[in-house]
């Protein structure tokens, strides 16, 4: 008999804040306007990424702004524009491309802060609002178009953007469609439908086309799961935006470890260092990391 058990609670720890100086203390946002109530938020963390020599660098969504941070934890300004940038990807050693809310998939110059549009709109339409992003291997590059999307209204969409320009409707049907994962072998992507508050599977076949779309595990709270990763192991980490932790599952979709903020509890998004998995947690403006058994997966 296989007996299931209660995962373990493994507390992160605090790599940095974001200094006092880049704060927007006080200061009224339309993003703020639609997803915290109006409330002057003085940042919103996501999209951690990092690049070849340790910095890491994450998105200020509601102002438009990327960051980096040093391996030390000192903060640099990179880009500042208007839009509202979510999740991101290296493309090259020195180019990000960025999933945009307001503005789609753009690129953003790491030296310079010069930003261009990668993919502003789809056959002359505007997307709803596009989230996060992974990259494949062989260059595909899958993104989310979330909007606003829910249960009231399950039309968020999932893409892939193949190397060659083409662009592939994947899903069309997801309640606020959010993080992205390849598992190892990259023959199954991995989807946060947020306000649907689980995580669903999705087989890739071998003709570029999805089948048999699954759940692969439900959560609880207010929000939902929101970024996620993939270790060696094909364990997937699974950043959940109002339970203030990461939720580490099983192939089987068996919750093996929780591991739990020592700040705020709005943990929105996460990336692998090696052996060490840094998160963005928001509330409070705050990198939080945690020491694993396995490295993760670049993608």
């Amino acid at each position: 008999m296989y007996l299931r058990t209660v995962p373990r609670e493994v507390p992160m720890q605090v790599f940095s804040a974001m200094p006092v100086h880049f704060r927007k203390t006080g200061v009224h946002s339309e993003w703020a306007d639609a997803n915290k109530g109006g409330a002057c938020i003085d940042s919103f963390l996501e999209g951690p990424v990092f690049d070849a020599v340790g910095n890491l660098y994450v998105t200020d969504i509601p102002f438009g702004r990327i960051f980096r941070i040093s391996p030390a934890g000192a903060w640099s300004l990179v880009a500042e524009y208007n839009g509202e940038p979510n999740g991101m990807k290296f493309l090259g050693e020195r180019e990000l491309v960025v999933a945009d809310y307001r503005n789609g998939l753009l690129r953003v110059q790491v030296d310079t802060g010069e930003v261009s549009t990668l993919l502003g709109r789809r056959n002359a339409e505007q997307f709803k609002g596009v989230n996060d992003l992974v990259i494949a291997r062989n260059g595909d590059l899958y993104f989310t178009d979330q909007g606003q999307t829910g249960l009231h209204d399950p039309t968020g969409r999932v893409y892939r953007l193949r190397a060659g320009g083409r662009l592939d409707l994947l899903l069309g049907n997801v309640p606020s469609p959010n993080g992205l994962a390849l598992s190892c072998d990259e023959k199954v992507l991995f989807v946060a439908a947020t306000r649907g508050n689980c995580v669903w599977r999705v087989p890739l076949q071998a003709d570029g086309s999805v089948s048999k779309v699954g759940q692969f595990f439900t959560f609880y709270g207010t929000s939902g799961p929101d970024g996620m990763a993939i270790d060696g192991r094909d364990r997937l980490f699974v950043a959940h935006a109002s339970l203030g932790c990461v939720w580490v599952l099983g192939k089987r979709g068996e919750p093996e470890a929780i591991l739990a903020s020592p700040a705020g509890a709005t943990t929105t998004n996460l990336a692998f260092q090696g052996r060490k998995l840094f998160v963005t947690e928001s509330e409070t403006g705050t990198i939080l990391f945690a020491d694993l058994d396995e490295a993760g997966l670049d993608a």
